[in-house]
């Protein structure tokens, strides 16, 4: 179904009605009669190759071309044996590489049906968690922050939603998007009250009615007009470096025996299409011509290993950069530690459980959901905690969000209680403590400056037990259209949410495993340092440099100073998404190659970084999207099982070259230089190559 300006524009009940849905959306039994009409939505996966593209790109092959070249010239000149015989190897040689390349792809499209995003859509009244390629249009899709949409959508509600649109526009900005914007023409950027197959939720909820989907969204129909082009990576760019340095030797090789046999009035019939022929075999019989196959084939291999262990490849290259890798950054909250953040207290400044605490962050909050929460970890903790405490919070109207962004490091919400409009603000305690000028305490309010000591004692205090500590304060505000993160001062301070992460039991042992291969770990935390370094010392991780860095400390670097920075810490706290980026981009250009494991929207950047991006398969969709390789288990000690098979499928192929250099170069040169003294060519260029090809097989 494609969407048409009507869908857009006009009440919500007009979208409704074209597309036959409600806002209780579809049934199972009616989303299966429009799944066999619409079909899946999906985008026709660039990614892979049809048979007929494998079976063209065998003549890529400069050395395959060589001997068609040979075949035209031996047809040319009349001999018939020879042309046959040239051409019954360039057969062989071009089946045995397409049934190899062809089996290799249909392996990879299998691994990439592991892989899969999912949305929550609202089924016979019931929220679900599908499989996003089985929305149809009328679907009521749910969007949280990390979200990659997963179709054209007209917005139903939302609150501070805001959708990174680079994909389709190009523009790396945040849009603001709502339901009761009108649009003021028909590309994305002018539907502003629309999200789009692609883009990402930065922040923010919403709720959405599916329009269009695959090939009928704007992203199907850009999409078709490109083809996806996979960047070379690190060890392929070597591998074609050493085939042009081959190609170019062989050749030179091949012109010096031809004018040497030329004139020295060799072969049997004609001397010059004998001399060209025995030349041209000569070279194709020296060079490793299967080694691409060879590769494709080692890697589809160490692919299907991993796919055992439940670790999926989307970028196939990245198994040889996982071998070589020798640095490995990690996120800590749910990398290093459980999936799952803990709700453990609200507490107020004399350290009493809080109802105002928890009743303020349960509303400043952008989860949503109550059996299935869905939404950023923390405050899905914090949402459950509320739920489980059987919070009511029914009094209050929610009337306005501002969203989240990794500067403020804060969140805020205005809510109506009556006639009264309050603004709560949850974050960073360093950051909600910037915008406070009060605290309660003792039931009294009084200015902060008077006990900002004893605030900090708290929160040091928690932090080294290892919780997590969210900040919370609030104030009452006047009435006025739109409020901004400018409002967010003479706030009053509460208390906090603790909330903790404990280490995943296998991390230890993972650790002590890539150390052992040589990989280093270096922890790349937003979270405190006190926090991070209570995780070091859980997990068995020495810190070096003498103290945890900090995001304060590396914003003070310059770039040769980061250079160091990045070499001398292994543990990095409170940094910002910007900060993970810069930290792996000095580690390469340092030389090393990194690693990166997230499962967070802050993460993306760096994953898309690094060599290889690391992400599980509960991550957000922005990560996964991000990562070149995707865990479906949390059994972090796969990451060394990839390393050793990364560094096996190299010594392979390493073996490949060395093995067929040294036999075809003995054999070929031997041949090469007996032709020289002797009154005939020695090896019929049928045999050479007839020996070339039983040898590849």
């Amino acid at each position: 179904m494609e969407a048409t300006g009507a869908q857009w524009k006009g009440d919500i009940r007009k979208a409704f009605s074209a597309l036959s849905s409600s806002h209780e959306g579809l049934s199972h039994s009616e989303a299966k009669t429009r799944a066999m009409h619409f079909g899946p939505n999906a985008v026709a996966d660039k990614a892979s190759q049809g048979w007929l593209a494998i079976l063209f790109s065998q003549f890529q092959s400069p050395l395959l071309l060589i001997l068609v070249a040979a075949t035209f010239i031996s047809a040319f000149l009349g001999d018939l044996f020879d042309t046959l015989m040239i051409l019954a190897c360039i057969i062989g040689a071009v089946i045995l590489g397409f049934f190899q390349e062809y089996k290799s792809e249909k392996a990879l499209a299998a691994l990439r049906k592991y892989f899969t995003y999912r949305a929550v859509v609202l089924r016979d009244k019931q929220k679900e968690q599908l499989d996003s390629r089985q929305l149809v249009p009328g679907d009521i899709v749910f969007l949280g922050a990390g979200d990659i949409v997963p179709a054209d959508m007209r917005i139903i509600e939302s609150e501070g939603l805001a959708i990174n649109e680079s994909v389709l526009t190009g523009e790396s900005r945040e849009v603001m998007k709502d339901a009761s914007s009108v649009p003021t023409g028909s590309s994305p950027q002018e539907i502003k009250n629309g999200c789009f197959m692609g883009t990402t939720v930065v922040a923010g909820s919403a709720k959405c009615l599916v329009v269009s989907i695959g090939g009928s969204t704007f992203f199907g129909k850009t999409a078709s007009l490109f083809s996806a082009r996979v960047p070379e990576s690190d060890f392929h760019s070597k591998v074609r470096t050493f085939g042009d340095m081959v190609f170019k030797l062989v050749l030179a090789m091949a012109l010096f025996v031809f004018l040497v046999n030329y004139f020295l009035g060799h072969g049997d019939k004609n001397p010059l299409s004998d001399s060209i022929l025995f030349a041209l075999a000569l070279a194709v019989g020296i060079a490793p011509e299967a080694l691409p196959a060879i590769i494709t084939i080692s890697l589809t291999s160490g692919s299907m290993y991993l796919a055992k262990k439940k670790v999926i490849t989307k970028k196939l290259v990245a198994i040889e950069d996982l071998g070589n890798m020798d640095v490995l950054c990690t996120d800590k909250t749910g990398t290093l530690t459980d999936e799952s953040i803990k709700f453990e207290r609200f507490v107020d400044l004399d350290n009493n459980d809080s109802h105002d605490v928890l009743e303020y962050a349960f509303l400043c909050n952008a989860a949503v959901g109550n059996v299935y929460v869905k939404g950023n970890p923390i405050d899905v903790a914090i949402r459950k905690g509320g739920i489980a405490k059987k919070i009511d919070v029914s009094r209050f109207a929610k009337q306005q969000i501002i969203p989240f962004d990794f500067v403020r490091r804060r969140m805020s919400q205005v809510v109506m209680e009556g006639e009264k409009r309050y603004l709560v603000v949850k974050g960073a305690p360093e950051s909600v403590i910037s915008a406070c000028t009060r605290l309660r305490m003792n039931g009294k309010e009084t200015p902060i400056s008077r006990n900002i000591s004893v605030i900090k004692r708290m929160i040091s205090g928690y932090n080294r037990e290892g919780f997590t500590t969210i900040a919370v304060a609030y104030r009452e505000v006047p009435a006025k259209a739109k409020y901004s993160a400018s409002d967010e001062n003479s706030m009053v301070f509460l208390g906090f949410v603790l909330l903790s992460n404990p280490p995943k039991a296998t991390v230890k042992a993972t650790i002590e495993r890539l150390e052992s291969l040589g990989v280093s770990l270096k922890i790349v935390s937003g979270d405190d340092s006190l926090v991070t370094a209570k995780l070091c010392s859980d997990i068995g991780l020495k810190i070096t440099g003498g103290e945890v860095a900090t995001g304060a400390m590396l914003s003070r670097l310059k770039p040769k100073e980061l250079l160091r920075a990045v070499e001398k810490y292994n543990v990095f706290a409170r940094v910002t998404p910007d900060q993970k980026l810069r930290i792996v981009e000095s580690l390469r250009q340092s030389g090393h190659v990194v690693g990166f494991m997230g499962d967070g929207i802050n993460d993306a950047p760096a994953l898309r970084t690094a060599d290889v991006g690391i992400s599980v398969d509960s991550a957000s969709d922005v990560a996964k999207e991000a990562s070149h390789i995707i865990l479906l288990d949390k059994n972090l000690d796969v990451i060394a099982d990839g390393v050793e098979e990364g560094r096996k499928i190299f010594g392979n192929i390493t073996k490949y070259i060395l093995y067929t250099m040294s036999a075809n170069n003995g054999n070929m040169i031997t041949v090469a230089l007996s032709s020289f003294f002797l009154p005939f060519i020695p090896m019929l260029p049928s045999q050479i190559l007839l020996n070339n090809l039983l040898s590849d097989i």
